[in-house]
C-alpha cells in the first residue's frame, strides 16, 4: 500500500539514526552494511522487519497510529521482564510514530517446530514462563477482564460470524438463548481468581529462544481469570491435541501453580470446569474475530481455522451438560443455514 511505503521510508530513516546511537552506546563501532527484510505480519495492523548486519540482528516494529498503540507493549514488556520472562529488549522507541527497535528473539516460533515428540518439553518451558508472570503482584495500571470486556468479546460472534459470515440474524428465541449462555460464561469467568493474563498465550506467540521461550504479543494484557492463558496455550488456533494429553498438561500446571501460591481453584475438577467454560468464551470470541478479519480487513485465510474452534466447543458440550443451551443454539444455527456452523 502506498501509505505503508511512505511509512517504511520514514521507518528506515528513524532506524538508521537509532542504530547509530545503539552501536555507539554498546561500543560496537560503526553500523555495518545490513539488510532489512519483512519478518512477519499478523492479524492486526502491525508489521515487523528484521535488520541483519555484521553478525547482529534486530527486529523493528511498525505499529501505525491511530490503529495501534506501542505504549502498552513497552509498559508490559518492562513488567514481564521483572518476572524474568524472556521478552524483547527495547533499544529505541518512537511512540508517537509507532516505531520500536527490539532485540531479536529468533526466527522460529513454537508453532513452527512443535510436534508430538517435543511437545512435553516445549510446553513445560512455556508453563514455567506462565507461572513466573502469574506470580507478579497485581499493582500495574492494567485493565481488568470485567463484564464489559467479556461481553464485548462474546458479541463478536453474533455480529461478525453469525451476521456477516452466515448472513443470519438471531430470532427472539435464539437471542434469549445467547443472552443466557453469555451470562453463564461471563459469571464463570468473573468467579475465577485473578492474575496477569497475556490474552494470546499460544505457540505462535512463543519463540524458540534462549532462555526458552521468548514471549511476544503481550500488549493486550489484563488482570483476569487464572485459567485463561493456560487454556489458550493448549486450545490453539492452529493445532490441536488429544483431550487426555491436554488434561495431563493442565494437571501439571494446576499442581505447580498451587505449590507456588498462584490462586488456582483448590479442586482439580473445579479448575477443569472453569478452564472449559473459559475456553468456550474465548473460542466464540475468536470465531467472531476471524470472521471480522475476513469481512472487515480482507484476510479470509483465518476462516479456515474456524472449524477447529467449533470442535473445541463441541468437545466441551459433550462433557458439560450445563452448557446444553449453547448446543441448542448452535444446532439451530446449523439448521437455519443448512451447513455445519
Amino acid at each position: 500500500m502506498p501509505d505503508q511505503d511512505v511509512r517504511l521510508q520514514h521507518l528506515k530513516v528513524w532506524l538508521d539514526e537509532q542504530l547509530a546511537i545503539v552501536f555507539a552506546d554498546q561500543g560496537w563501532g560503526a553500523v555495518p552494511p545490513a539488510t532489512l527484510t519483512a519478518a512477519s505480519s499478523d492479524a492486526s495492523f502491525r508489521r515487523y522487519f528484521r535488520w541483519e548486519g555484521g553478525g547482529k540482528s534486530f527486529v523493528v516494529m511498525d505499529a501505525p497510529p491511530p490503529q495501534e498503540n506501542c505504549k502498552p507493549f513497552v509498559d508490559i514488556a518492562f513488567l514481564l521482564a521483572q518476572a524474568h520472562v524472556n521478552v524483547p529488549k527495547i533499544y529505541a522507541e518512537d511512540l508517537e510514530r509507532g516505531f520500536l527497535l527490539l532485540n531479536d528473539l529468533g526466527t522460529q516460533t513454537y508453532l513452527d517446530v512443535i510436534d508430538g515428540t517435543n511437545a512435553d518439553d516445549l510446553f513445560d518451558k512455556a508453563l514455567q514462563a506462565l507461572l513466573a508472570f502469574q506470580q507478579l503482584p497485581m499493582v500495574a495500571p492494567l485493565p481488568s477482564y470485567d463484564v464489559a470486556l467479556l461481553r464485548r468479546e462474546l458479541e463478536l460472534f453474533p455480529e461478525w460470524y453469525v451476521g456477516r459470515e452466515l448472513s443470519v440474524k438471531f430470532d427472539a428465541g435464539q437471542q434469549a438463548l445467547w443472552q443466557r449462555v453469555s451470562d453463564q460464561l461471563i459469571d464463570s469467568a468473573l468467579a475465577q481468581p485473578k492474575v496477569l493474563v497475556h490474552r494470546d498465550y499460544m505457540p505462535r506467540n512463543l519463540m524458540i529462544s534462549e532462555p526458552n521461550p521468548g514471549v511476544l504479543d503481550f500488549q493486550d494484557a489484563v488482570y483476569g481469570p487464572v485459567t485463561y492463558d493456560v487454556t489458550c496455550l493448549f486450545k490453539d488456533a492452529f493445532l490441536s491435541w488429544p483431550d487426555e494429553r491436554v488434561r495431563g498438561w493442565l494437571a501439571d500446571y494446576w499442581q505447580q501453580a498451587g505449590a507456588l501460591g498462584i490462586p488456582v481453584q483448590p479442586d482439580f475438577e473445579e479448575f477443569l470446569r472453569a478452564s472449559d467454560l473459559m475456553g468456550v468464551q474465548r473460542h466464540l470470541k475468536v470465531i467472531g474475530i476471524f470472521a471480522r478479519i475476513c469481512h472487515r480487513d480482507g484476510k479470509p485465510r483465518y476462516l479456515a481455522d474456524v472449524p477447529r474452534f467449533f470442535a473445541y466447543i463441541e468437545a466441551v458440550l459433550a462433557r458439560r451438560p450445563e452448557l446444553a443451551e449453547l448446543g441448542e443454539l448452535l444446532a439451530s444455527l446449523r439448521a437455519s443455514v443448512g451447513v455445519c456452523a
